[in-house]
């Protein structure tokens, strides 16, 4: 009779074992969920500011067709080294919508086409999550267009 009662007594351990390393499984794969939650909001941030950086160089692309289209005259109003008056109203906006970027601020550059009509404009804008290192480089969304 004394065997049967160690034998019961040494299940009951076994299944305290068991137990214990369930728990453990379950607590991997919950902080498991958790790293990825983790990810996905991060990913989804980074994709929230290229899509800002996209809207807004083409709201300025929108802004130049709708001016007057000489390449001296794009250079003058959006141009960054000229920081003219559409420049600088772009510029604040940017700088409102998007982090770090005072730091490092748009560029625009407006070239003459060799061959074709028109000009060639390119749109540098630069932002820097707040989460991120100061050493960490700025993330940069570039376009180019041709406006004729």
């Amino acid at each position: 009779m004394r065997t049967r009662g160690i034998r019961v007594h040494h299940k009951q351990g076994f299944a305290l074992m068991e137990c214990l390393f369930s728990i453990l499984i379950f607590s991997v794969g919950i902080l498991t969920l958790v790293l990825l939650q983790t990810k996905a909001i991060y990913q989804s941030r980074e994709a929230k500011y290229r899509m800002d950086a996209s809207m807004l160089a083409n709201q300025l692309i929108g802004e130049m067709w709708i001016a007057d289209r000489g390449s001296a005259a794009l250079d003058t109003r959006f141009g960054s080294t000229a920081a003219g008056s559409g420049y600088s109203a772009w510029q604040s906006t940017v700088a409102a919508t998007l982090p770090g970027v005072a730091t490092s601020p748009p560029t625009v550059t407006v070239a003459t086409s060799g061959s074709m009509a028109g000009s060639t404009v390119t749109i540098q804008i630069f932002w820097k999550a707040p989460t991120e290192q100061s050493s960490a480089p700025a993330h940069r969304y570039v376009v180019t267009t041709q406006i004729l």
